[in-house]
């Protein structure tokens, strides 16, 4: 199946603690299909002290599951995202609007 959701996309949370709050994906898990955003279902870790960083309790962004984000349009309200064939090349659509997400 084709991702849905990239790197550097800006989303939205449907479900899940941080429901409603905006963030940008930092990376993708296909194989467990999760994704990181930033600032988003973070989780304090503990981290040991090494010669180049300070260590102690750190938050972190853990992953949180592709079915509980949404892509953000122009009108920054979430969209489901379908697929478009022009000249040869495979394109993401926004499903509310009809526009092109990348050109």
């Amino acid at each position: 199946m084709a991702a849905k959701l990239r790197k550097g996309d800006e989303v939205i949370v449907l479900a899940g603690k941080d429901k409603g709050k905006k963030g940008t994906v930092t990376s993708i898990v296909p194989k467990s299909g999760k994704a990181i955003v930033d600032g988003i279902n973070m989780a304090i870790r503990h981290e040991k002290q090494t010669q180049t960083t300070q260590g102690g309790r750190l938050p972190k962004a853990m992953p949180i599951d592709l079915s509980n984000l949404s892509l953000m349009d122009k009108n920054g309200k979430a969209t489901r995202i379908g697929f478009k064939i022009e000249g040869g090349k495979k394109l993401r659509v926004a499903k509310t609007t009809g526009d092109v997400i990348d050109a």
